[in-house]
């Protein structure tokens, strides 16, 4: 990293080499295609190369390197604006006043989704229902439960308490487990 930052070509091709791959994956689970993804690819190392002399070494490169690729794969998802969010509100689970399911709802259901659709089915609605959680929840979902990153460096990446970032995963989890248990005919 620190060859790279005093401008030699060969070790900046090896830091690319070494973080692409989780860079793109991340990028796609963001975006939502792989289009977009190679663009925010692109464009993080871009902005790496750039600043990478500014490094100051106050946080891990990798930390650093997330919140770049993170803020590159928002822009990419801003600058199209193709795709509208849909609340998934009315996919929460409902609770009475005793904190008991309304209407009955069958959740168990809901947990053998794999014995209900096939796994290509399930994945790509999965996948789908990623995409329509608003950003604000769906990139600390990624970096956490997908990425697998700590809490706490989930919140260095975005900016955020670790409270705030346990909040907004546990809402998108809610959120996707909601809109996946209607796909199986559960209402929510």
């Amino acid at each position: 990293m620190r060859r790279a930052g005093a401008g030699e070509g060969a070790a900046f091709d090896a830091l690319v080499r070494r973080h692409q791959g989780r860079v793109y994956r991340l990028a796609r689970r963001l975006t939502g295609n792989a289009a977009d993804a190679e663009e925010a690819l692109q464009d993080t190392f871009l902005r790496v190369l750039r600043r990478l002399s500014g490094f100051r070494g106050q946080s891990l490169f990798s930390t650093w390197l997330y919140r770049v690729a993170t803020n590159s794969a928002l822009m990419v998802c801003r600058s199209r604006r193709r795709r509208r969010t849909e609340p998934l509100d009315a996919y929460l689970p409902r609770f009475d006043g005793r904190g008991r399911h309304r209407h009955g709802a069958d959740h168990g259901r809901a947990g053998r989704a794999e014995e209900l659709l096939d796994r290509r089915r399930l994945a790509a609605a999965a996948l789908r229902a990623l995409q329509r959680l608003p950003a604000p929840y769906r990139t600390p979902f990624v970096l956490r439960d997908l990425e697998e990153l700590p809490t706490a460096e989930v919140a260095a990446v975005l900016g955020l308490t670790e409270a705030t970032v346990r909040q907004r995963v546990h809402r998108a989890r809610l959120q996707l487990r909601g809109y996946l248990s209607h796909l199986v005919g559960v209402e929510p």
